[in-house]
């Protein structure tokens, strides 16, 4: 008989927490050494991801996009334009504001990140289907979780 955590399970191996965290940590390692070559870590490289595709933000829109709050945020970006990927400015609108955007070093990393999604890709071994599968799942149990919480 399969259990799972809906009816009071305490076994480890039916924890969907256990299988999320597993995962996770999995996924995470997969990724370190591709981006050891790009001198980012995978929390600073997910701040790349959204300048990226928006070239600016504020922080308060990085911190939503990510799910961070700014106190964990403020030290990545701080790295970040220490390593001369990005810029930070105050607003001239709205001095409580901090403007992120895109040094041209962060803009020309880029084009060497282009090969980190495929290898991770080619790593997780899923289809297409399974792929938006999965993340349309994890999604879901996202938005449920915070729902409730």
């Amino acid at each position: 008989m399969d259990r799972t955590a809906d009816d009071g399970s305490l076994l480890l191996q039916d924890q969907l927490c256990f299988a999320l965290y597993a995962a996770s940590r999995s996924v995470i390692a997969r990724y370190r050494p591709l981006l050891d070559e790009l001198e980012l870590t995978y929390p600073q490289y997910l701040v790349m991801l959204v300048l990226w595709e928006q070239q600016t933000a504020s922080v308060r829109e990085l911190g939503a996009a990510l799910q961070l709050e700014s106190s964990t945020l403020s030290p990545l970006l701080k790295r970040l334009e220490a390593g001369g990927l990005i810029h930070r400015q105050r607003r001239a609108d709205d001095e409580r504001s901090v403007s992120i955007t895109l040094s041209e070093a962060g803009a020309e990393l880029r084009e060497k990140a282009r090969a980190v999604p495929l290898a991770i890709g080619e790593a997780m071994g899923l289809t297409p289907e399974q792929d938006a599968t999965a993340k349309h799942l994890l999604r879901l149990l996202t938005a449920n979780v915070n729902r409730t919480a």
